[in-house]
């Protein structure tokens, strides 16, 4: 059944991420070619909840596909079903989805195309809930959300990161150091895993596998003992020890992330330094990793998704997220996305082949 939508919506929510343009601008000329209008909305759900919109025309996306960043704007602290507003000179959290469903009608906006994570995705099936329609495309350069083998944003961080390692390299080698690299990914290791292989590390830390730190040090005496005087770690942000916790930068109220991570690679460079007597030093590659230009492969990929959101809209597909399977852009149920954690798995073929080309995981 064919859906004959006049005007439809377009945010990005939570984090920014190489390629949201390019989605942005997939979405907006998709549409034009059917004879439907694009209305963007501003700052994510915050432009939702307050009327903050624009009609999205052919000069509006031009020159935006190799542009980070998006140009509608994002947050990753409003979600209108618990939504922070100031009463008295007090914080307090109401919901505001009626509103800001209120707002779509009064726009005439009939669906909605959602490019987030995992917290963008959650509210808008939150949404779906309460009737709208809505196609969700998977944004994240973290690489965990289920049932879809890539989101855009992945690779462009993994290059960025795998660079950061070569560079390195060069400096371990030359002062006899272990030199650590502290990469995102929350609560999954996809980036620590593909950049680490990518760039040859002797160890790779990832939360899917609490590590020992006394194989991490028995892997560099071993280099030592066979006059390799450097060694090279990737250390995912949300890996922690045998029987420990996540290392936690600060909290933060009013967030889709309410506990930043980070700090766990300095950690471990002094422990190593302590154990062993070799300077190490970490670099935390942080928001450099999101920023920037992205890499053709998540231009091409984040331009199949946005074309395949509308179509899917037009197909009458609603309640969907548009997902990357066998290299075939396919639909699924958002419903069974939201909330949902994409980890790596102890059987994964990349893991094995780490493993087994003498990668140290921490065990």
């Amino acid at each position: 059944m064919k859906s004959n939508y006049k005007r439809i919506g377009v945010l990005t929510g939570g984090g920014d991420c190489p390629g949201l343009n390019a989605v942005i601008r997939a979405v907006v000329k998709t549409a034009m070619a059917n004879n439907v209008e694009v209305i963007g909305i501003y700052n994510g759900y915050n432009g939702l909840v307050n009327n903050q919109m624009i009609k999205m025309e052919d000069y509006h996306v031009a020159g935006i596909l190799d542009k980070g960043g998006t140009i509608l704007g994002t947050t990753n602290r409003d979600n209108p079903f618990h939504f922070c507003i100031t009463e008295k000179g007090e914080k307090v959290f109401v919901d505001k989805s009626h509103q800001a469903l209120e707002n779509l009608k009064a726009r005439e906006i009939e669906a909605l195309v959602v490019i987030g994570g995992d917290g963008t995705i959650k509210i808008a099936n939150d949404f779906c809930s309460l009737g709208l329609s809505v196609v969700a495309v998977p944004k994240t350069i973290d690489n965990d959300i289920p049932l879809t083998e890539r989101t855009f944003g992945f690779d462009t961080a993994v290059h960025v990161a795998t660079e950061a390692l070569d560079r390195l390299r060069t400096t371990a080698e030359s002062h006899h150091r272990v030199m650590i690299l502290e990469v995102m990914g929350r609560y999954a290791g996809w980036i620590a895993l593909h950049c680490g292989i990518a760039g040859g590390a002797d160890g790779i830390l990832i939360p899917e596998i609490p590590y020992q730190l006394d194989a991490v040090v028995d892997t560099i005496n071993k280099r030592i003992s066979r006059g390799k005087l450097f060694s090279l770690l990737v250390v995912a942000e949300g890996a922690k020890p045998v029987g420990g916790d996540v290392t936690v930068a600060r909290i933060v109220e009013n967030s889709f992330e309410k506990i930043r991570l980070g700090g766990v690679g300095q950690k471990i460079a002094h422990q190593i330094e302590d154990l062993t007597g070799i300077e190490s030093r970490c670099t935390v590659l942080g928001h450099v990793q999101r920023g920037g230009t992205p890499t053709s492969y998540d231009r091409v990929l984040a331009t199949r998704y946005g074309v395949a959101a509308v179509n899917a809209l037009l197909s009458g597909h609603h309640a969907h997220m548009v997902a990357l399977q066998r290299n075939e852009i396919i639909t699924t149920s958002i419903g069974v996305v939201a909330g949902k954690p994409n980890n790596i798995s102890l059987d994964n073929k990349l893991l094995q082949a780490a493993s087994l080309t003498g990668v140290c995981l921490g065990q």
